[in-house]
């Protein structure tokens, strides 16, 4: 979390805000990174509250990510229920000392747990439910149509304006020859609408049959092919810090195999999908670098994150994706 906004969180508004939805007592600190994510205990229940600044999201930006999360529950779709305060708002507000807001909301805590990259668990049953459970969110979004404020699409994403954190000049112009190319690609009620934009293993829980999402805080209009490269993509980045490129190639077509199979389950392929995976791997590869450099001061960077975006960047000044798949590949993946 930027200084700025750690020095305006204090121990009184996230009391405050825990008792307003009846939570107060003990809790335990999950994260800090964009949102300041807590356990609590909520009727007697761990629950879930996450605390979010003004400068990272808008009320009217969290009401319609808690819109679409229910409207996702209610067809079928594993991801967390929402808590009334005692107000019976979804979202309350505390104003901070320079006037700025904290916007809390409370979640339920979904059942299972975090599968580590490269664990036992981290199997083939778990890309499966994996691809099903993004197969069912992109079927029931093509239906969705939010009863007021939109949530953002793709290039209002502030991360793609990268020369606010970025100054060298040829990562920039990359960035902008994607964000052109992007803006030529096709979208329609097939391929695009509203997605989660971030569904790595650190973004839901596991129960050993059925995969549960959480943290929308990113959901966005965007295309589905995006929703399908980030699981590969995350996976790839935790799971092979190496530069062994011949087994990498061999988990991604595993992993695709199973995945794109409970995808299909509940929803067809988008068209040209393989086309544009690439693209969509070199995208995250800018926004991770460019919340990196907004995130994290370079004295702060260790010798590991000082290595991934090394990695990064030459990825993004040599225009490689994180992975060299063909389409003749992928293709042999889904015959």
């Amino acid at each position: 979390m930027e200084e700025t906004v750690e020095r305006l969180f204090k121990s009184d508004i996230l009391q405050d805000l825990m008792a307003r939805f009846d939570a107060a007592g003990e809790y335990k600190k999950l994260g800090d990174f964009e949102n300041y994510v807590f356990e609590v205990t909520y009727r007697g229940k761990p629950a879930i509250l996450r605390v979010t600044h003004s400068s990272h999201r808008k009320k009217e930006e969290i009401d319609s990510e808690l819109e679409w999360m229910d409207y996702l529950q209610k067809n079928g779709v594993t991801c967390p229920g929402c808590f009334r305060s005692k107000q019976q708002l979804l979202v309350e507000t505390a104003v901070a000392e320079d006037g700025s807001n904290f916007y809390a909301c409370l979640y339920t805590k979904a059942p299972g747990s975090l599968v580590k990259v490269g664990s036992a668990e981290f199997n083939d049953k778990l890309f499966f439910s994996w691809g099903e459970v993004i197969g069912k969110m992109h079927a029931v979004t093509k239906n969705y149509k939010p009863s007021g404020h939109k949530r953002p699409s793709w290039d209002e994403e502030e991360l793609l304006d990268i020369e606010q954190y970025v100054s060298e000049n040829d990562i920039v112009m990359n960035t902008n020859a994607i964000i052109k190319e992007l803006e030529s690609l096709p979208a329609n009620n097939s391929n695009y609408g509203l997605i989660h934009s971030d569904v790595h293993s650190g973004n839901f829980f596991f129960d050993g049959e059925t995969v549960h999402v959480f943290d929308f805080d990113d959901c966005s209009y965007h295309w589905f092919a995006s929703d399908i490269a980030i699981p590969l993509y995350y996976s790839l980045l935790y799971g092979f810090t190496g530069n062994d490129e011949a087994e990498a190639k061999k988990f991604s077509v595993n992993f695709y195999q199973k995945f794109l199979t409970g995808y299909q389950k509940h929803n067809e392929l988008p068209a040209d999908l393989f086309k544009h995976l690439p693209l969509f791997l070199r995208l995250r590869d800018i926004t991770l670098y460019s919340v990196l450099e907004k995130k994290i001061p370079l004295e702060e960077r260790n010798e590991y994150t000082l290595n991934m975006m090394d990695k990064i960047r030459n990825r993004i000044l040599s225009n490689r994706a994180i992975i060299d798949l063909s389409e003749d590949e992928i293709m042999t993946v889904n015959s």
